[in-house]
């Protein structure tokens, strides 16, 4: 099949764009606002960018508190999203009133940043801590811009939990990172397997 996206008539149930463009790394977004209320919210488009220097991203459909608070600070953290946190991820999807911390909604540990006053999740196996280098909305192919927020953030300072660590690296067989498929799907990287770059 083909159908073009401008019109969207693709004939199924459901748009197939977002699991087409899948496994998708789960960014699980850490922030205070102004008067010190703590946001923590999951993002499916999130994604590393660069290594040198360390730059994550993630886009948020619409401005939400999450994009408000970093604006307003410069700084966020990303919690790694693994299997056995999956319910507690799914609980701080959901849209709470500003002010009330999905942190206590999902029962979860807030933990300042050490370089940054943003909050992690003292369960994670992982926590990135970032400061905002760029925010922006982006443009379609009219120029027009999209509802979206894109932030990039420069990691400043990375939290690992000691028995994440397996024979020298971070052992993602063992934390199962969590992935958004689209649709109401998701799976984790527990299933591993490798291959060596080709030379030739």
């Amino acid at each position: 099949m083909f159908y073009e996206t401008a019109s969207n008539q693709h004939g199924l149930p459901h748009d197939p764009f977002k699991a087409i463009v899948s496994p998708r790394p789960i960014g699980w977004i850490g922030t205070r606002a102004t008067d010190g209320a703590l946001n923590l919210a999951p993002y499916s488009f999130f994604n590393a960018i660069s290594d040198r220097p360390k730059l994550v991203m993630f886009s948020s459909s619409g401005y939400k508190d999450s994009v408000r608070n970093i604006e307003a600070t410069g700084e966020f953290t990303a919690s790694f999203a693994s299997r056995n946190l999956s319910e507690a991820v799914n609980m701080t999807s959901m849209a709470a009133p500003h002010g009330d911390s999905e942190f206590e909604i999902a029962g979860l540990t807030p933990v300042e940043g050490t370089l940054v006053k943003a909050p992690f999740v003292g369960e994670a196996f992982a926590a990135l801590e970032c400061r905002m280098t760029e925010m922006f909305q982006p443009k379609g192919l009219d120029g027009t811009a999209s509802d979206s927020y894109v932030v990039i953030g420069a990691v400043v300072g990375i939290h690992i939990r000691d028995e994440a660590i397996r024979d020298g690296r971070f052992d993602v067989t063992a934390v199962r990172p969590l992935a958004r498929l689209g649709y109401m799907d998701y799976c984790d990287g527990g299933d591993v397997f490798q291959m060596t770059r080709p030379v030739r």
